[in-house]
């Protein structure tokens, strides 16, 4: 059962805090990278500016996708919300993975809603030919907020198990 206790939550802050640093971040990103990469660690780590309309690994869902996909984050950020609202507030481990996820679908929501040119990616990271996914800072933050939200149910999943009696 949840319990206020006395720790405040800290979705809306943690979730604004991501949003901006994404949206900065794009913004840089989109001043200052033109067409070519910008080598940060030789071919392993650059920059370079790339749109993508689709989701995640370059998913497509047709004409309407642009909408679709506005309406997934949106819904996600409510349900993220509603979770953050019935888990226990000194769950500190939760409640920021709950806002970081949220966070990180909002600052793709608002790229999806400011241009039809789709999510400003800009992260490239790999060796020569093998390259991940070019990524932003809010697919950084869904990212390790999912990891850490599958923690923070795993350690309350453990706490659930009853120890072991040992013989009499």
């Amino acid at each position: 059962m949840p319990s206020a206790g006395n720790a405040t939550r800290p979705f809306w802050a943690v979730m604004t805090f991501t949003v901006l640093l994404d949206r900065l971040t794009k913004v840089a990103a989109e001043r200052s990278l033109g067409d070519g990469a910008v080598s940060v660690i030789g071919d392993v780590l650059q920059f370079r500016l790339v749109h993508n309309q689709g989701a995640a690994f370059g998913l497509e869902l047709g004409i309407w996708q642009r909408w679709i996909f506005v309406v997934i984050a949106l819904v996600a950020v409510v349900w993220l919300r509603r979770a953050s609202q019935q888990a226990d507030a000194a769950d500190r481990l939760r409640q920021f993975a709950v806002a970081f996820v949220a966070g990180g679908a909002a600052g793709n929501l608002v790229d999806r809603l400011l241009s039809s040119r789709g999510v400003v990616d800009f992260i490239d990271i790999g060796a020569g030919n093998l390259r991940w996914p070019t990524f932003n800072v809010a697919d950084i933050a869904v990212t390790c907020g999912a990891v850490a939200l599958a923690i923070s149910l795993w350690r309350e999943d453990a706490r659930r198990v009853p120890a072991p009696s040992s013989p009499a």
